[in-house]
């Protein structure tokens, strides 16, 4: 565009001084010096800077996240025969927990799973009360309320075996309340073969396997 504007305006000017200066040497300089100038190049216009084109990805460029295998919790039993099983068993016990789980070992392991907690759980609620001990370890070696004891004593408790783990386990499940059982707020119990005088001042709650338990 610019280099048609300098054309038009030399092709003027040439013919202003040929027409008034037909014969001078004025009007040669001048012609000349227009023809110098159609002559020069023109300056080179800037290129015009035209964005490439742009390529869009259509695959997602965010890496997958890894599905990780959700283990059930212990909350998410759904038998006490699975919560059992899901218990580990294997962990460290502290003396207390041993006494809540030599209990119900001596008074339980040959009865199911419910009998079991059951008996777990009149030891945990006892810890509750005011009439007996603070602790597992107190109240199971209180005198003359568990005929396995040996004094102050707990006989030898073979820890190998299946119904240790059991014991164990049911323990546990007492302790932290993981499992509704059915003997309610007991705090005593006896043998369904025997009827000691003490039973028939307290309220019956539930009779499960060999035992009968009472508030």
């Amino acid at each position: 565009m610019r280099s048609k504007t300098t054309t038009i305006t030399a092709i003027a000017a040439l013919a202003v001084a040929t027409t008034m200066f037909p014969s001078g040497s004025d009007a040669v300089a001048m012609a000349q010096a227009a023809t110098e100038h159609l002559a020069a190049p023109a300056e080179a216009e800037a290129p015009e800077l035209v964005p490439g084109t742009v390529d869009y990805v259509s695959e997602p460029v965010v890496q997958p996240l890894v599905e990780t295998p959700q283990t059930p919790t212990l909350t998410e039993a759904g038998s006490l025969a699975e919560l059992v099983r899901m218990v580990d068993t294997a962990a460290p016990m502290s003396a207390e927990m041993r006494c809540l789980a030599g209990a119900v070992y001596f008074e339980a392991r040959g009865e199911e799973l419910a009998g079991q907690l059951a008996v777990a759980q009149v030891i945990v609620n006892r810890t509750e009360d005011g009439r007996f001990p603070r602790s597992y370890c107190g109240v199971v070696a209180q005198r003359g309320q568990f005929s396995f004891m040996r004094g102050s004593a707990m006989p030898r408790v073979p820890t190998a075996s299946p119904a240790w783990t059991r014991a164990v386990a049911i323990a546990q499940i007492a302790d932290k309340g993981l499992w509704e059982q059915q003997a309610g707020d007991a705090v005593f119990f006896h043998a369904r073969y025997v009827r000691p005088a003490w039973s028939a001042g307290k309220t019956r709650l539930a009779q499960i396997d060999t035992h009968v338990f009472y508030r």
